[in-house]
């Protein structure tokens, strides 16, 4: 009989504040800070610190990488490290949009001023361009040769009417680590311009909020300035030589170089900031006054605009100093440069090296009397500032900031090192280089914060009232869980204590250090000077004297033998009540970081740095089986009470499930994004808690849902195969263009190509039995009506065309393209009769005209060759053609028909009064009309 299995799945993941991977967002009111957490998002209440959302994709394994407020102000564009984006509601909390065309992690994002088109980059160098609205990738722009690194549109309407002669599309902004920034056409979907003035890579650039300055920056000490002149941004190729050519006949033009020198982005200056450090961010205000500038080290730089007042008396006073000098001031130009218009405000200084700022959306400064920042550092904790303003002195002296919020209960400062469940599997204890933590396990809320030394290994004391925690310098530390106190420390060990393991008997534990020893404590109750009550404390009893460095110790459940793993790879078994030699265990190549004896106390498991598990029996200490387990260091084992089954993790990021009966893997879990060290594992096996260097734990529960080994290897090699498919069908040829179609091939397209072409063979069989039928019918023949597929009378006995175009509405709408590409040229001629079917009955207009012009694109060549298609073709043109305009002419009645609701509202819902000051009484000229808004 075929053996079956419990199946585990991940039920939880938490201890994440805020990961590296991504920047941080306000939201639209300035109160929730939006903050990656490796594969969710997590809304965080700032005055609260507390969780008030979380955003994740059920299924999604890949890290946020990127994340983009859209001008709606309700909807998020997220990117993740597989290629993907997708758009959050962020009152739902639901992704209403998957946009999948990148190749590799999406590392920038940015929605145009009306939120309806969004651009994308890469770590493939490639920027897409989408359509929100109809969920699909317009194009692909190539040209930058390194990763994307930010990304801004341009917006035509931002910009003074009489600059305007520019792309009716706009333009977007791209910098890339090629240390180049780009200006895109979005009109003729071309590289307009190239800034070549970075000597390294540009990490972050800002517009501001009149478009007219660019703030780049990256390695370098200063920031760079450029200006936007939207006079020759305007003015195409074309333009501009018909232009120099005019001046050429005494017309007055600005124009004086040669079209093809002439640029609309110009070097404005340099601005000096105080940090050496690489450049990650630059943000503008929403005011646009501020500007704020954010390098890998400890601060936010905020600088300030000055205003036209302000430059002219910074001019004034260098001018002054120069005649104190003697130098002549005519010297000093007076031409405003960057420098002059941008001031360093003040510096926000972090307890840790910041990852990334966001400003609150406040707009109006001055009213405020303040600007707010979030920073997400890189020690997992989100902090708010408050930066005070002036509005009475608008000088340059600097204002000093303070800490407004800070977020970091819910999370470890540096990596999980150890895990300990309580006895009742009710609290989790965790531990890190400087925190202790206690979780309450049916709500994962931290219950207990304590300062402690770096730890390396703890256990639970019986009573589940005390933990004891060794560290790195050798101290045995004893927390009282009820005052979350330290009751005592001892320097138990002159070297790091590895491991330590309470007695089953529950009277003592033992432990085991890189000084070489392995010693022994009994549990005892001492009474305090001046305290009446005694208190738990613990004293050494033994010493076990090793010839190498200690790494794990391990009981036998009877307590009848002791196992210790030495540096040397060996696992030396004693006796435990006399301490004599029992059993050497050699065969690891690397020393043992970890082991468990299992509950019948028949078998021991040793996990090494060898990336092996071996199996060993207790009675001779032979080596039932050597597994190679892990593709990386195994750093921990341990079996599930009353079983031989037994859970490892590794430096590899996964957690495995394994029989030691049959030494197979029944499972294998991922989810963490970072080496995972440590493991705890409840008693009877519920549920399983992983620690990890991401800082996340996570638990893993047992389910009812039955499990068989073949079909997990046939569902491995599948996996392999049609990940090998995808890479396969991923575009590899190099295209010179700068242009490409936005889509690209996965498994989900190929399978609803696979889907349309059987559902179009359904269709064509079931009409041509019928196209058959009535033949014979016409030449007199007898003839039976051909039977009806089953799939259409269980769909309902409906139309071949209805059941195909059924088949065509459930392909998403980012995969349509691509799913189309998989057709061949005879099914293309028959999804062109089904179009023609489609278009005579007005279904779905939209979506017919979208796969017409996806499907003449592709087959264009073969279309034209095709003579027998022209009256196919002129058909779909005439209904087509027909039913579009019909769309057209409803769209434009119910437009002006809301135009005329709209000032209707207006007229029945607003009164005019004249608003007079009787005690002043103002000239008719200067009476103000006022509307005032009357409930209806």
């Amino acid at each position: 009989m075929v053996k079956a299995y419990l199946r585990y799945e991940a039920q939880a993941t938490f201890g994440v504040i805020a990961s590296s991977t991504a920047n941080i967002a306000y939201d639209s009111t300035g109160k929730i800070a939006i903050a990656p957490a490796l594969e969710e998002v997590i809304l965080w209440d700032l005055k609260k610190g507390v969780e008030v959302g979380k955003w994740r994709e059920s299924g999604n394994k890949s890290e946020v990488t990127c994340i983009a407020p859209s001008p709606n102000k309700k909807d998020y564009a997220v990117g993740y490290g597989d290629g993907t984006i997708r758009i959050w509601n962020i009152k739902s909390s639901t992704s209403t949009v998957t946009l999948s065309g990148h190749r590799a992690a999406v590392t920038a994002l940015a929605f145009d001023h009306d939120g309806t088109r969004l651009a994308s980059g890469s770590k493939d160098t490639d920027l897409i361009i989408w359509d929100v609205i109809s969920e699909s990738g317009l194009y692909r722009l190539k040209g930058h040769k390194d990763q994307i690194t930010c990304l801004a549109f341009l917006n035509t309407k931002d910009v003074e009417e009489h600059d305007v002669g520019v792309s009716s599309d706009g333009y977007v902004l791209s910098s890339s680590k090629d240390t180049l920034i780009k200006l895109w056409d979005l009109s003729a979907q071309y590289c307009r311009e190239t800034l070549v003035g970075h000597r390294s890579e540009v990490w972050s650039f800002a517009v501001s909020k009149d478009q007219k300055i660019i703030i780049s920056g990256g390695a370098e000490a200063q920031l760079k300035a450029w200006k936007i002149d939207w006079k020759i941004l305007g003015l195409s190729l074309e333009a501009l030589g018909q232009q120099e050519n005019k001046s050429d006949d005494n017309m007055q033009v600005d124009i004086t170089t040669p079209a093809t020198l002439q640029r609309a982005i110009n070097v404005y200056g340099q601005i000096p900031r105080q940090s050496r450090d690489r450049l990650v961010t630059i943000k503008f205000h929403p005011s646009g006054q501020y500007l704020g500038a954010q390098a890998s080290d400890k601060s936010v730089e905020i600088y300030k605009m000055r205003d036209h007042e302000q430059i002219r008396k910074k001019i004034q006073r260098r001018k002054k100093r120069a005649r104190e000098k003697g130098k002549d001031e005519n010297e000093i130009s007076e031409e405003i440069e960057a420098e002059d218009e941008f001031t360093s405000e003040c510096l926000v200084r972090t307890p840790a090296k910041v990852r990334s700022f966001d400003f609150a959306p406040t707009i109006d400064v001055e009213k405020a009397g303040e600007i707010q920042i979030v920073t997400s550092l890189n020690n997992n904790t989100i902090e708010a500032f408050t930066i005070p303003i002036s509005a009475e002195k608008k000088t340059e002296e600097s204002q000093e900031p303070s800490r407004l919020y800070s977020i970091d209960g819910p999370g470890h400062r540096s990596d999980i090192r150890t895990l300990s469940l309580s006895s009742d599997d009710e609290l989790l204890a965790s531990a890190s280089s400087s925190l202790l933590k206690i979780w309450n396990m049916k709500t994962r809320a931290c219950i207990r914060s304590i300062e402690c030394g770096f730890a390396l290994c703890s256990a639970f004391l019986p009573g589940n009232k005390h933990i004891i925690v060794g560290t790195k310098t050798g101290e045995l530390e004893l927390y009282d869980l009820g005052s979350s106190s330290l009751v005592e420390s001892v320097k138990a060990h002159d070297g790091a204590i590895y491991s330590l393991q309470v007695r089953p008997d529950k009277r003592g534990f033992c432990t085991g250090s890189a000084d070489k020893d392995v010693k022994f404590w009994d549990f005892d109750m001492v009474q305090d000077k001046g305290s009446v009550a005694k208190r738990l404390t613990f004293i050494h009893m033994r010493t076990l004297k090793m010839s190498d460095e200690v790494l794990c110790v391990r009981y036998s459940p009877d307590q009848n033998l002791l196992a210790v793993s030495l540096l040397d790879s060996t696992v030396k078994v004693f006796y435990h009540d006399t301490l004599k030699f029992f059993l050497s265990l050699y065969g690891h190549k690397l020393p043992v970081l970890s082991m468990d004896i299992s509950s019948d106390n028949m078998l021991i498991a040793t996990c090494s740095a060898d990336k092996n598990v071996k199996l060993w029996g207790l009675d001779f200490g032979d080596c039932h089986k050597s597994l190679f387990a892990h593709q990386e260091s195994v750093m921990s084992v341990q079996f599930v009470w009353g079983t031989h089954y037994f859970f490892t993790v590794s430096k590899d990021k996964t957690v495995k499930y394994w029989d030691g009966d049959k030494f197979e893997n029944i499972m294998k879990l991922e989810g963490h994004h970072g080496e995972v060290w440590a493991l705890a594992v409840s008693k009877h096996g519920s549920f399983v808690v992983t620690g990890s260097h991401d800082r996340s734990m996570r638990i893993w529960e047992k389910t009812e849902e039955q499990l068989f080994l073949e079909e997990e290897r046939e569902k491995e090699l599948e996996d392999l195969y049609e990940n090998t498919l995808v890479s396969q069908l991923e575009k590899t040829t190099v295209d010179d263009g700068e242009v490409d179609s936005a889509g690209k091939q996965t498994m989900e397209t190929l399978k609803a190509g696979e889907r349309l072409i059987e559902a179009m063979d359904i269709g064509d069989e079931e009409k041509n039995g019928w196209l058959a039928f009535e033949n014979a019918k016409a030449s007199g023949l007898p003839g039976q009506p051909p039977q009806r597929h089953p799939i259409l009378m269980a769909m309902g006995d409906i139309e071949p065309d209805r059941y195909v175009l059924d088949v065509l509405k459930k392909i998403k709408a980012n995969d349509i393209d691509e799913a189309l590409m998989i057709l061949p040229f005879s099914k293309v001629m028959s999804l062109f009769s089904y179009i023609e079917s489609w278009a005579k009955k007005n279904w779905s207009i939209i979506l017919v005209s979208r796969v017409l012009f996806s499907v003449v694109k592709t087959h264009h060549n073969q279309i034209v060759a095709n003579r027998m298609m022209r009256p196919m073709l002129d058909s779909i043109r005439f209904h087509l053609r027909a039913q579009l305009q019909r769309q057209k002419d409803v769209m434009g009645y119910n437009r002006a028909a809301l135009t005329y609701l709209q000032r209707d509202w207006k007229a029945r819902n607003t009164s005019d009064f004249l608003d007079e000051n009787t005690a002043n009484k103002p000239s008719d000229d200067e009476k103000k009309r006022k509307f005032v808004q009357l409930a209806s």
